[in-house]
């Protein structure tokens, strides 16, 4: 037992370290910023429009291309007849999320999404590649939010799960007109946990104070260091039925035929299964759609790739490592 408690205080200490030095950081950083703005502030504006001229004109100047040899002036010729005599293959935009605990490729996501919308023509679809296991709601919720700005648009999207799209990553799959998994990919796990770990006890053992002032009744209904009240436990899991709710309202609108109350129970399942739940509507990988729709459509990969500096690579570090000892629900 007093090795436990020892290994509770190292922990907190280690945890207090690791915080006070990310603030100190900041603050290292904000000054070095403020130091490099001086006598030079500017106000950068970017016109979206040409932005996004620049990439449809770059898409298209790649998708376009002269095709050469016989066999594909065949092929040109067939989908002329079949599209009307437009002169074009419809195209596949190829995206890829791989998410993590904070969905942070949700910003990448963003401006591809943009950007098939900005150059999408009729009959030109999306192709979402999708590894997911879970993560913050927030984050997730913005993922599934932009993958709907194509519903929206009527550009129609292809989900494939090659291993995991579960929690999160089924939040965001379940939005796609088409969920094609391969036989042994993990889906569902239709649930929210939320945890939080507690240090009253082992201070209090210690003599040592903790005073946390809030405003507002359910301000901070846990805490780390303070004492935990089944009022606030109570509502901490009222919160997470709300979430868990929502996220059952959100699957339902896109798969209306799926029974709820069968796989919303925080399980997951293997893709031969889902498929029998009616989770996917089809068996296979994402190699097999491409090869697929080689020999009738264009296939365009998209990849954005942000800038970022250290202090913002830090920050991420700081959040992942609070997510990660249970700060906010979670959908996994």
């Amino acid at each position: 037992m007093e090795l436990i408690q020892d290994y509770a205080l190292f922990l907190a200490r280690v945890i207090t370290l690791l915080i006070a030095f990310g603030i100190l950081l900041s603050m290292l950083g904000g000054m070095a910023g403020k130091r490099q703005g001086r006598g030079r502030e500017k106000l950068e504006v970017e016109p979206l429009n040409e932005r996004y001229k620049n990439m449809a004109k770059r898409i298209e100047q790649s998708a376009d291309k002269k095709r050469q040899g016989l066999l594909s002036r065949l092929r040109e010729r067939r989908q002329q007849k079949r599209h009307g005599g437009e002169g074009r293959l419809p195209r596949l935009f190829v995206l890829d999320f791989d998410g993590d605990l904070r969905a942070s490729a949700t910003e990448a996501l963003r401006e591809e999404v943009s950007a098939v919308i900005a150059t999408a023509r009729r009959d030109d679809e999306v192709l979402l590649r999708l590894e997911s296991p879970g993560g913050m709601v927030p984050g997730y919720g913005l993922a599934a939010s932009q993958l709907a700005r194509l519903r929206e648009k009527d550009i129609r999207l292809t989900i494939a799960v090659d291993r995991v799209a579960a929690s999160g990553g089924y939040l965001m799959a379940c939005v796609a007109d088409r969920i094609v998994a391969a036989p042994f990919a993990i889906i569902g796990s239709i649930g929210v946990v939320g945890q939080l770990p507690n240090f009253h006890g082992l201070l209090k053992r210690h003599d040592i104070e903790f005073e946390l002032h809030t405003a507002g009744t359910h301000k901070r209904d846990l805490t780390v260091f303070g004492e935990n009240t089944d009022e606030g436990r109570a509502k901490f899991r009222e919160s997470l039925e709300e979430v868990h709710g929502l996220f059952k309202n959100h699957i339902a609108k896109y798969r209306p035929r799926l029974d709820l109350e069968q796989v919303a129970t925080g399980e997951h399942w293997l893709g031969e299964r889902a498929h029998e739940l009616g989770l996917v509507d089809d068996l296979g990988t994402s190699d097999d759609l491409l090869l697929e729709r080689r020999e009738r459509m264009d296939l365009v990969g998209l990849s954005y790739h942000p800038a970022t500096s250290f202090r913002r690579r830090f920050s991420v570090v700081v959040e992942s490592l609070m997510a990660r000892l249970g700060y906010g629900p979670r959908l996994e």
